[in-house]
């Protein structure tokens, strides 16, 4: 039972002093922990967030898989293996987190690749040089990091345990990034050429990674209220612009951004308005790698299935040793 009173927690019948104890208990900085009693809707919104996280950071290796082969050294190749490598690491560590909500593997797989869950919009975009691997590495996952250092502190015991580990290896992976973006800014013409193409690519994708502006978003007011949340969208979109700009000026690079400039007054960096056309366009499922990312999942759970089969038949075997 991993929540008491969910089989009759339905469109908020949730007694009152129920819901009054477990506010209370999250103003206090008490974290929640599986076996505690929660409403249906936090628990609900637990399994989107954390269903989608997860399935972000699984559909995320393939932009950087596709560089494995082509990686321009060595190194570099060992590098993106462990990052790759990394990434796998972080799904299961959240896949695991949500199953204590009550949902199996089994469920999140077969949302995601039924198109009923979500991931980040942003592995939706190809990479087409080995400068998008920086771009990836310092922006994409710059973002995350914005994202999920709060999610430590989130109220939900797994998930907030969880994110530690997951954040300080996120952290590497952003350095990496850099540093493949510094190499090739110091390098030849054409080499800062291909980096700032890059940029120009990931800049504004890596934006719409914080979700819709505040003002269109259905989710954030409720999940700040159980902090879940800490930030909303358009706050960690400003921490990200303010860290990340100048960055990409050390690096001699232009952000591709007409309207950026540094306010006095408020100390924050202006910026352009968002397409988020595009945005709901590539959620929708239409961006330009959206039917080739679904493609990868299928086939490699398709042709994993004799691995699971063998996993199973190994664990009934064992089991029926031991009676």
């Amino acid at each position: 039972m991993y929540s008491q009173g969910l089989t009759d927690a339905k469109g908020g019948d949730e007694p009152a002093e129920l819901l009054a104890e477990f506010q209370a208990k999250i103003d206090r900085e008490e974290k929640i922990e599986p076996r505690d009693w929660m409403p249906e809707a936090y628990r609900k919104t637990l399994i989107r967030q954390m269903s989608q996280h997860a399935h972000s950071e699984i559909v995320g290796q393939l932009p950087e898989g596709n560089w494995v082969t082509r990686a321009p050294s060595l190194k570099r190749k060992m590098i993106l293996l462990a990052k790759i490598q990394d990434e796998a690491g972080h799904g299961l560590y959240i896949y695991s987190a949500t199953e204590t909500l009550g949902v199996t593997r089994d469920q999140l797989n077969d949302e995601l690749l039924t198109g009923k869950a979500k991931y980040s919009s942003i592995f939706n975009y190809p990479t087409l040089s080995w400068a998008d691997i920086g771009a990836v590495g310092w922006l994409v996952d710059g973002a995350a990091i914005m994202n999920q250092v709060p999610l430590c502190r989130t109220s939900y015991g797994p998930y907030s345990r969880s994110m530690i580990r997951i954040c300080k290896e996120e952290s590497f992976h952003q350095r990496q990034g850099y540093e493949i973006m510094t190499v090739l800014a110091r390098g030849s013409k054409e080499q800062k050429d291909m980096a700032q193409r890059a940029l120009n690519r990931f800049w504004w994708p890596s934006l719409m990674m914080f979700g819709p502006s505040d003002k269109d978003s259905k989710h954030s007011e409720q999940s700040m209220k159980w902090k879940i949340k800490r930030f909303t969208n358009d706050e960690l979109r400003q921490k990200f612009i303010d860290a990340t700009v100048p960055q990409a000026e050390h690096l001699g690079l232009t952000v591709p951004d007409p309207e950026l400039k540094w306010n006095e007054q408020t100390g924050h960096y202006d910026h352009g308005e968002i397409d988020w056309n595009e945005f709901v366009n590539v959620i929708k499922g239409n961006g330009p790698c959206n039917k080739e990312r679904m493609q990868a999942r299928i086939k490699a759970h398709e042709e994993g299935a004799w691995v699971r089969e063998a996993a199973q038949q190994y664990h009934a075997n064992k089991k029926s040793e031991a009676a």
